[in-house]
């Protein structure tokens, strides 16, 4: 029985390879503009996994829900029906209770897709709640070593 790939640390960054099926794709054979939004759910997913912070343990032992609070994408290049691409995701800022996460999609050295996301930690009753130590130490092995933004600065 094969298991899964969760994929692989690579540099300091977890990647996650991906195949492109015709139910992520558009008449044209394309990858729908909305699905990529899943492909990098399943970058984030599987890097906690990989680390051992899974959602479903982090739901159960420590009420942790994750939210998507900010999310800014460019799509650069195509992707279609039956390719092969790589998730890459890594940290940027690990705040108290959110962190910034830094991701892409490649095929190859190709880039296709960047990202950039805002993602809070938030206690079952919708309030926030610090992200765990164990968790923040986790993440810190696939940090970007991106300095803190200014509290000054809205994006």
């Amino acid at each position: 029985m094969s298991v899964p790939t969760s994929g692989r640390m690579a540099d300091g960054a977890h990647v996650l390879p991906l195949r492109v099926y015709y139910e992520d794709t558009d008449a044209a054979g394309i990858v729908y503009y909305a699905n990529w939004l899943r492909f990098l759910e399943r970058g984030r997913t599987e890097l906690l996994r990989l680390l051992g912070q899974e959602h479903s343990a982090l739901r159960e032992e420590r009420n942790v829900h994750w939210v998507v609070r900010r999310c800014t994408i460019d799509y650069l290049k195509p992707a279609r029906l039956d390719e092969t691409i790589d998730i890459v995701t890594s940290c940027g800022e690990l705040r108290g209770a959110s962190l910034d996460m830094l991701q892409h999609a490649r095929r190859g050295d190709e880039i296709l897709v960047r990202a950039e996301l805002t993602v809070a930690c938030m206690g079952a009753a919708g309030r926030p709640v610090r992200l765990p130590p164990l968790v923040r130490s986790a993440l810190a092995q696939v940090s970007a070593g991106i300095p803190p933004r200014s509290r000054h600065i809205r994006i």
